[in-house]
Protein backbone atom coordinates (compact mmCIF):
# COMPACT_ATOMS: atom_id res chain seq x y z
CA UNK A 1 0.00 0.00 0.00
CA UNK A 2 1.23 3.58 -1.16
CA UNK A 3 0.84 5.86 2.01
CA UNK A 4 1.31 9.40 1.94
CA UNK A 5 4.41 11.58 2.03
CA UNK A 6 4.95 15.00 3.00
CA UNK A 7 5.00 15.69 -0.74
CA UNK A 8 2.18 13.33 -1.78
CA UNK A 9 -0.97 15.15 -2.01
CA UNK A 10 -4.89 13.68 -2.26
CA UNK A 11 -7.63 15.09 -3.46
CA UNK A 12 -9.78 14.40 -0.23
CA UNK A 13 -10.10 18.24 0.49
CA UNK A 14 -11.96 17.87 -2.80
CA UNK A 15 -14.13 14.91 -2.78
CA UNK A 16 -17.41 16.26 -4.26
CA UNK A 17 -15.29 18.13 -7.19
CA UNK A 18 -13.72 14.64 -7.61
CA UNK A 19 -17.06 13.00 -7.86
CA UNK A 20 -18.54 15.42 -10.33
CA UNK A 21 -15.16 15.16 -13.04
CA UNK A 22 -16.61 12.69 -15.26
CA UNK A 23 -19.98 14.81 -15.36
CA UNK A 24 -17.66 17.81 -15.89
CA UNK A 25 -16.18 16.13 -18.59
CA UNK A 26 -18.94 14.37 -20.30
CA UNK A 27 -21.21 17.68 -20.06
CA UNK A 28 -18.26 19.92 -21.47
CA UNK A 29 -19.04 22.35 -18.53
CA UNK A 30 -17.90 22.98 -14.75
CA UNK A 31 -20.87 21.60 -12.55
CA UNK A 32 -22.38 25.08 -10.32
CA UNK A 33 -21.80 23.44 -7.31
CA UNK A 34 -17.75 23.21 -8.12
CA UNK A 35 -17.06 26.70 -8.39
CA UNK A 36 -19.06 27.40 -4.91
CA UNK A 37 -16.69 24.67 -3.44
CA UNK A 38 -13.68 26.07 -5.13
CA UNK A 39 -14.54 29.85 -3.80
CA UNK A 40 -15.27 28.21 -0.20
CA UNK A 41 -12.57 26.78 -0.08
CA UNK A 42 -10.36 29.24 -0.31
CA UNK A 43 -8.19 27.78 -2.41
CA UNK A 44 -8.24 31.34 -4.85
CA UNK A 45 -7.22 33.12 -1.61
CA UNK A 46 -3.84 31.16 -1.46
CA UNK A 47 -2.34 32.91 -3.59
CA UNK A 48 -2.25 36.23 -3.20
CA UNK A 49 -1.21 38.23 0.11
CA UNK A 50 -3.23 39.37 2.93
CA UNK A 51 -3.20 43.09 1.53
CA UNK A 52 -4.74 41.62 -1.62
CA UNK A 53 -7.54 39.47 0.40
CA UNK A 54 -5.45 36.67 0.45
CA UNK A 55 -3.64 34.43 3.01
CA UNK A 56 0.04 34.79 2.23
CA UNK A 57 0.36 30.97 2.04
CA UNK A 58 3.89 29.40 1.13
CA UNK A 59 5.31 27.33 -1.61
CA UNK A 60 4.64 24.01 -0.20
CA UNK A 61 0.89 25.01 0.77
CA UNK A 62 0.43 26.55 -2.38
CA UNK A 63 1.54 24.27 -4.71
CA UNK A 64 0.22 21.11 -2.16
CA UNK A 65 -3.74 22.40 -2.62
CA UNK A 66 -3.02 23.10 -6.33
CA UNK A 67 -2.17 19.40 -6.67
CA UNK A 68 -5.31 18.59 -4.98
CA UNK A 69 -7.37 20.02 -6.85
CA UNK A 70 -5.67 18.89 -10.10
CA UNK A 71 -5.94 15.69 -8.98
CA UNK A 72 -9.80 15.54 -8.31
CA UNK A 73 -10.83 17.57 -11.49
CA UNK A 74 -8.35 18.74 -14.15
CA UNK A 75 -10.83 20.79 -15.89
CA UNK A 76 -12.57 22.66 -12.60
CA UNK A 77 -7.96 22.92 -11.77
CA UNK A 78 -7.65 24.65 -14.65
CA UNK A 79 -10.36 27.18 -15.34
CA UNK A 80 -9.92 28.23 -11.28
CA UNK A 81 -6.21 29.12 -11.73
CA UNK A 82 -5.89 30.53 -14.67
CA UNK A 83 -8.38 33.20 -13.52
CA UNK A 84 -7.36 33.31 -9.63
CA UNK A 85 -3.77 32.90 -10.27
CA UNK A 86 -2.64 33.94 -13.70
CA UNK A 87 -4.78 36.41 -14.28
CA UNK A 88 -5.09 37.74 -10.81
CA UNK A 89 -1.58 38.28 -10.59
CA UNK A 90 -1.25 40.12 -13.89
CA UNK A 91 -3.74 42.67 -12.45
CA UNK A 92 -1.90 42.83 -9.34
CA UNK A 93 1.49 43.25 -10.93
CA UNK A 94 0.62 45.64 -13.49
CA UNK A 95 -2.31 47.07 -12.75
CA UNK A 96 -2.96 50.35 -10.20
CA UNK A 97 -4.76 48.28 -6.59
CA UNK A 98 -2.84 49.84 -4.32
CA UNK A 99 -5.33 51.35 -1.43
CA UNK A 100 -9.67 51.61 -1.76
CA UNK A 101 -10.58 53.13 -4.45
CA UNK A 102 -7.95 52.59 -7.09
CA UNK A 103 -8.75 52.10 -10.57
CA UNK A 104 -8.19 47.84 -10.14
CA UNK A 105 -8.80 47.47 -6.79
CA UNK A 106 -12.09 45.88 -7.41
CA UNK A 107 -11.71 44.27 -10.25
CA UNK A 108 -8.32 42.32 -8.27
CA UNK A 109 -10.73 41.94 -5.24
CA UNK A 110 -13.27 40.18 -7.92
CA UNK A 111 -10.73 38.07 -9.03
CA UNK A 112 -9.83 36.69 -5.63
CA UNK A 113 -13.07 36.31 -4.38
CA UNK A 114 -14.56 33.75 -7.29
CA UNK A 115 -16.94 36.70 -7.67
CA UNK A 116 -14.82 36.96 -11.42
CA UNK A 117 -13.90 34.59 -13.67
CA UNK A 118 -10.88 35.72 -15.91
CA UNK A 119 -9.37 34.47 -19.28
CA UNK A 120 -5.75 35.25 -20.21
CA UNK A 121 -5.92 35.91 -23.96
CA UNK A 122 -2.56 36.05 -26.04
CA UNK A 123 -2.92 33.27 -28.36
CA UNK A 124 -4.57 34.32 -31.94
CA UNK A 125 -6.04 32.37 -34.93
CA UNK A 126 -2.55 32.94 -36.82
CA UNK A 127 -0.20 33.28 -33.73
CA UNK A 128 0.88 31.57 -30.78
CA UNK A 129 4.51 31.52 -29.00
CA UNK A 130 5.39 33.97 -32.23
CA UNK A 131 4.15 37.63 -30.89
CA UNK A 132 5.52 39.36 -34.10
CA UNK A 133 2.57 37.85 -35.74
CA UNK A 134 -0.25 39.23 -33.28
CA UNK A 135 -3.13 41.62 -34.75
CA UNK A 136 -4.98 42.62 -31.99
CA UNK A 137 -4.35 46.35 -31.75
CA UNK A 138 -5.83 48.65 -29.43
CA UNK A 139 -5.92 52.70 -29.93
CA UNK A 140 -7.15 55.87 -28.65
CA UNK A 141 -11.00 56.26 -29.18
CA UNK A 142 -11.95 58.63 -31.69
CA UNK A 143 -14.02 60.45 -29.28
CA UNK A 144 -14.24 59.93 -25.22
CA UNK A 145 -11.39 60.15 -24.26
CA UNK A 146 -10.58 56.23 -23.98
CA UNK A 147 -9.32 53.22 -26.39
CA UNK A 148 -11.03 50.58 -28.33
CA UNK A 149 -9.97 46.90 -29.05
CA UNK A 150 -10.14 45.08 -32.14
CA UNK A 151 -8.87 41.58 -32.87
CA UNK A 152 -9.40 38.03 -32.10
CA UNK A 153 -7.96 35.67 -29.65
CA UNK A 154 -8.43 32.11 -30.02
CA UNK A 155 -8.10 28.60 -28.15
CA UNK A 156 -8.50 30.78 -25.00
CA UNK A 157 -9.38 29.62 -21.11
CA UNK A 158 -12.37 30.66 -19.75
CA UNK A 159 -13.15 32.48 -23.01
CA UNK A 160 -16.59 31.38 -23.57
CA UNK A 161 -17.73 32.15 -20.03
CA UNK A 162 -14.98 35.07 -18.48
CA UNK A 163 -16.26 37.89 -16.89
CA UNK A 164 -12.98 39.91 -18.02
CA UNK A 165 -9.98 38.97 -20.08
CA UNK A 166 -6.14 40.17 -20.02
CA UNK A 167 -5.56 40.92 -23.38
CA UNK A 168 -2.18 41.46 -24.68
CA UNK A 169 -2.72 43.83 -27.68
CA UNK A 170 0.07 46.07 -29.76
CA UNK A 171 -0.58 49.89 -28.94
CA UNK A 172 -1.24 51.83 -31.84
CA UNK A 173 0.27 51.28 -34.60
CA UNK A 174 1.28 47.59 -35.36
CA UNK A 175 4.47 48.98 -36.57
CA UNK A 176 5.79 50.45 -33.56
CA UNK A 177 6.10 47.33 -31.30
CA UNK A 178 4.41 48.86 -28.63
CA UNK A 179 3.43 45.97 -26.10
CA UNK A 180 0.09 46.36 -23.57
CA UNK A 181 -2.06 44.24 -21.18
CA UNK A 182 -5.72 45.47 -21.62
CA UNK A 183 -8.54 44.58 -18.98
CA UNK A 184 -11.46 43.98 -21.13
CA UNK A 185 -15.29 43.70 -19.65
CA UNK A 186 -16.12 40.82 -21.95
CA UNK A 187 -19.88 41.39 -20.97
CA UNK A 188 -20.47 44.73 -22.95
CA UNK A 189 -21.46 44.83 -26.73
CA UNK A 190 -18.22 44.65 -29.28
CA UNK A 191 -17.37 41.46 -27.61
CA UNK A 192 -18.70 37.84 -29.27
CA UNK A 193 -17.28 35.05 -28.01
CA UNK A 194 -17.35 31.57 -29.35
CA UNK A 195 -16.81 27.93 -27.83
CA UNK A 196 -14.13 25.27 -29.29
CA UNK A 197 -14.06 21.43 -29.03
CA UNK A 198 -11.38 19.65 -27.70
CA UNK A 199 -9.93 16.63 -27.05
CA UNK A 200 -9.07 17.26 -23.27
CA UNK A 201 -9.85 19.45 -19.67
CA UNK A 202 -13.62 18.93 -21.42
CA UNK A 203 -15.31 20.82 -18.86
CA UNK A 204 -12.97 23.89 -19.03
CA UNK A 205 -14.75 26.73 -20.90
CA UNK A 206 -12.71 26.65 -24.05
CA UNK A 207 -12.62 28.76 -27.30
CA UNK A 208 -12.25 32.70 -28.65
CA UNK A 209 -13.01 36.28 -28.36
CA UNK A 210 -13.54 38.68 -31.03
CA UNK A 211 -13.21 42.35 -30.17
CA UNK A 212 -14.87 44.90 -32.47
CA UNK A 213 -13.72 48.29 -31.22
CA UNK A 214 -14.92 47.19 -28.17
CA UNK A 215 -14.95 50.24 -25.45
CA UNK A 216 -11.66 50.36 -22.78
CA UNK A 217 -11.25 52.85 -20.12
CA UNK A 218 -7.77 54.57 -20.54
CA UNK A 219 -6.70 53.16 -17.41
CA UNK A 220 -7.55 49.80 -18.51
CA UNK A 221 -4.40 49.85 -20.84
CA UNK A 222 -1.01 49.45 -19.70
CA UNK A 223 2.18 49.63 -21.90
CA UNK A 224 4.02 46.94 -20.92
CA UNK A 225 7.79 45.54 -22.57
CA UNK A 226 6.69 42.26 -23.86
CA UNK A 227 10.24 40.63 -22.31
CA UNK A 228 9.59 41.68 -18.33
CA UNK A 229 5.58 40.38 -19.77
CA UNK A 230 7.29 36.88 -20.18
CA UNK A 231 8.08 36.81 -16.58
CA UNK A 232 4.50 37.19 -15.24
CA UNK A 233 3.59 34.79 -17.78
CA UNK A 234 6.24 31.84 -16.05
CA UNK A 235 2.71 31.95 -13.22
CA UNK A 236 1.16 29.84 -16.68
CA UNK A 237 3.78 27.68 -16.47
CA UNK A 238 4.04 26.94 -13.19
CA UNK A 239 0.29 26.21 -13.51
CA UNK A 240 -0.30 24.60 -16.29
CA UNK A 241 2.83 22.09 -14.77
CA UNK A 242 0.58 21.05 -11.70
CA UNK A 243 -1.79 20.19 -13.67
CA UNK A 244 0.37 17.57 -15.26
CA UNK A 245 1.18 16.49 -12.02
CA UNK A 246 -2.33 15.86 -10.40
CA UNK A 247 -3.08 14.21 -13.54
CA UNK A 248 -0.24 11.87 -13.22
CA UNK A 249 -0.65 11.59 -9.29
CA UNK A 250 -4.90 10.62 -10.72
CA UNK A 251 -3.39 7.97 -13.30
CA UNK A 252 -0.98 6.61 -10.53
CA UNK A 253 -4.07 6.02 -8.17
CA UNK A 254 -6.27 4.78 -10.34
CA UNK A 255 -3.60 2.24 -11.11
CA UNK A 256 -2.81 0.98 -8.12
CA UNK A 257 -6.66 0.52 -7.37
CA UNK A 258 -6.85 -1.50 -10.68
CA UNK A 259 -3.64 -3.71 -10.19
CA UNK A 260 -4.85 -4.57 -6.92
CA UNK A 261 -8.51 -5.21 -7.94
CA UNK A 262 -7.67 -7.31 -11.44
CA UNK A 263 -6.88 -10.88 -11.26
CA UNK A 264 -4.90 -12.31 -13.93
CA UNK A 265 -3.39 -16.13 -14.41
CA UNK A 266 -5.10 -16.26 -10.26
CA UNK A 267 -2.98 -13.02 -8.71
CA UNK A 268 -3.69 -9.57 -8.76
CA UNK A 269 -1.73 -7.75 -11.28
CA UNK A 270 0.18 -6.06 -8.31
CA UNK A 271 1.94 -9.23 -8.42
CA UNK A 272 3.17 -9.35 -11.85
CA UNK A 273 6.60 -7.54 -12.29
CA UNK A 274 6.11 -5.76 -15.44
CA UNK A 275 2.96 -3.78 -13.56
CA UNK A 276 5.17 -2.90 -10.31
CA UNK A 277 7.95 -1.74 -12.64
CA UNK A 278 5.73 1.16 -14.38
CA UNK A 279 4.26 1.81 -11.16
CA UNK A 280 7.16 2.55 -9.21
CA UNK A 281 8.88 4.40 -11.98
CA UNK A 282 5.50 6.69 -11.88
CA UNK A 283 5.85 7.23 -8.27
CA UNK A 284 9.45 8.06 -8.56
CA UNK A 285 9.05 10.81 -11.39
CA UNK A 286 5.62 12.27 -9.90
CA UNK A 287 7.89 13.06 -6.63
CA UNK A 288 10.71 14.36 -8.57
CA UNK A 289 8.05 16.59 -10.57
CA UNK A 290 6.73 17.46 -7.03
CA UNK A 291 10.03 18.72 -5.45
CA UNK A 292 10.87 20.57 -8.41
CA UNK A 293 7.58 22.66 -8.27
CA UNK A 294 8.00 23.36 -4.66
CA UNK A 295 11.73 24.53 -5.73
CA UNK A 296 10.26 26.24 -8.53
CA UNK A 297 6.86 28.53 -6.65
CA UNK A 298 9.39 29.52 -3.60
CA UNK A 299 11.43 31.28 -6.15
CA UNK A 300 8.83 32.31 -7.50
CA UNK A 301 6.80 33.69 -4.73
CA UNK A 302 10.40 35.06 -3.53
CA UNK A 303 10.10 37.34 -6.32
CA UNK A 304 12.36 35.70 -8.53
CA UNK A 305 11.13 35.43 -12.25
CA UNK A 306 12.27 31.68 -12.43
CA UNK A 307 12.13 31.80 -15.79
CA UNK A 308 14.72 28.74 -16.30
CA UNK A 309 13.66 26.77 -13.89
CA UNK A 310 9.65 26.74 -14.38
CA UNK A 311 10.81 25.95 -18.22
CA UNK A 312 12.06 22.78 -16.89
CA UNK A 313 9.31 22.08 -14.52
CA UNK A 314 6.83 22.80 -17.32
CA UNK A 315 8.77 20.09 -19.85
CA UNK A 316 9.26 17.49 -17.46
CA UNK A 317 6.26 17.61 -15.33
CA UNK A 318 4.10 17.85 -18.70
CA UNK A 319 5.66 15.30 -20.52
CA UNK A 320 5.63 12.83 -17.24
CA UNK A 321 1.95 13.45 -17.35
CA UNK A 322 1.36 11.67 -20.67
CA UNK A 323 3.79 8.66 -19.89
CA UNK A 324 2.02 8.49 -16.48
CA UNK A 325 -1.25 8.07 -18.50
CA UNK A 326 0.12 6.03 -20.71
CA UNK A 327 0.93 3.47 -18.26
CA UNK A 328 -1.80 3.59 -16.40
CA UNK A 329 -4.09 2.79 -19.95
CA UNK A 330 -1.27 0.16 -20.41
CA UNK A 331 -1.94 -1.37 -16.66
CA UNK A 332 -5.89 -1.02 -17.60
CA UNK A 333 -6.18 -2.52 -20.79
CA UNK A 334 -9.26 -2.27 -22.90
CA UNK A 335 -10.76 -0.69 -20.31
CA UNK A 336 -8.29 2.63 -20.34
CA UNK A 337 -9.09 3.30 -23.74
CA UNK A 338 -13.33 2.75 -23.07
CA UNK A 339 -15.04 5.98 -23.39
CA UNK A 340 -15.93 7.61 -19.89
CA UNK A 341 -13.29 5.83 -18.11
CA UNK A 342 -11.51 7.73 -15.91
CA UNK A 343 -8.12 6.78 -17.19
CA UNK A 344 -9.21 7.32 -21.07
CA UNK A 345 -10.20 11.02 -19.29
CA UNK A 346 -7.26 11.82 -17.50
CA UNK A 347 -4.88 10.42 -20.32
CA UNK A 348 -7.16 12.73 -23.15
CA UNK A 349 -6.28 15.18 -20.53
CA UNK A 350 -2.85 14.78 -20.04
CA UNK A 351 -2.35 15.45 -23.58
CA UNK A 352 -3.71 19.75 -23.26
CA UNK A 353 -1.14 20.59 -20.84
CA UNK A 354 2.33 19.52 -22.95
CA UNK A 355 0.88 22.41 -25.78
CA UNK A 356 -0.79 24.48 -22.94
CA UNK A 357 0.73 28.03 -21.65
CA UNK A 358 3.76 27.91 -24.24
CA UNK A 359 4.49 24.84 -25.87
CA UNK A 360 7.21 22.41 -23.87
CA UNK A 361 8.94 22.29 -27.06
CA UNK A 362 9.33 26.32 -27.67
CA UNK A 363 10.34 26.24 -23.70
CA UNK A 364 13.29 24.34 -24.67
CA UNK A 365 14.75 26.85 -26.38
CA UNK A 366 14.04 29.26 -22.92
CA UNK A 367 16.16 26.05 -21.44
CA UNK A 368 18.64 26.16 -23.96
CA UNK A 369 19.07 30.39 -23.23
CA UNK A 370 19.12 29.75 -19.29
CA UNK A 371 22.33 27.72 -19.88
CA UNK A 372 24.20 29.35 -21.92
CA UNK A 373 23.76 28.69 -25.42
CA UNK A 374 22.30 31.84 -26.05
CA UNK A 375 18.62 32.94 -27.28
CA UNK A 376 17.61 30.58 -30.93
CA UNK A 377 17.70 32.23 -34.20
CA UNK A 378 15.00 31.57 -36.46
CA UNK A 379 16.84 32.87 -39.57
CA UNK A 380 15.21 31.53 -43.50
CA UNK A 381 16.85 28.89 -45.20
CA UNK A 382 16.51 26.78 -47.77
CA UNK A 383 17.02 23.06 -47.07
CA UNK A 384 16.28 22.26 -51.02
CA UNK A 385 19.05 24.06 -53.22
CA UNK A 386 22.21 23.18 -51.50
CA UNK A 387 21.31 19.55 -51.61
CA UNK A 388 20.88 19.52 -55.32
CA UNK A 389 17.17 19.06 -54.97
CA UNK A 390 15.73 22.23 -56.81
CA UNK A 391 15.09 20.23 -59.50
CA UNK A 392 14.05 16.65 -60.81
CA UNK A 393 16.65 14.12 -60.70
CA UNK A 394 17.71 13.16 -64.22
CA UNK A 395 16.03 10.54 -65.18
CA UNK A 396 12.78 10.48 -62.64
CA UNK A 397 10.56 10.61 -65.20
CA UNK A 398 12.23 8.21 -67.30
CA UNK A 399 14.91 8.61 -70.27
CA UNK A 400 14.03 11.67 -72.68
CA UNK A 401 11.39 10.94 -74.94
CA UNK A 402 9.75 8.28 -73.41
CA UNK A 403 6.06 8.03 -73.14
Amino acid sequence: MITDSPIRSSARRFTGIAGRAGLADSACAIPAQNWREVAESGYIRLFHPQESGGTGAGADLMVGRMEELAQACPSTYWSATVSGLLCARLVSAYGNTSGAGAPHEELLSSLVSGQRLGAFAVAETTAGSDASTQRTTVRRAPTGGGYVISGEKSRIANAPAADVAVVLARLGDRADERWCLVFVDLTQPGVHRYELPHLGLRGMPWGGLVFTDTPVRAQDVLEVPLGELSNGMTWGWLLTSVSAIGIAEAALAASVRHAARRVSFGLPLAHMEGVQAQLAQSRAEIDAAKLLARRAAAERLAGSPARGLIAMLKVYATELGVRVAQRAVQIHGAFGVTTGHEVERLYRDAQMNVIGAFSSNRLREVIAEEIGLGAAVHEPFDWVRPAGLASDPAGLDGPAGSI
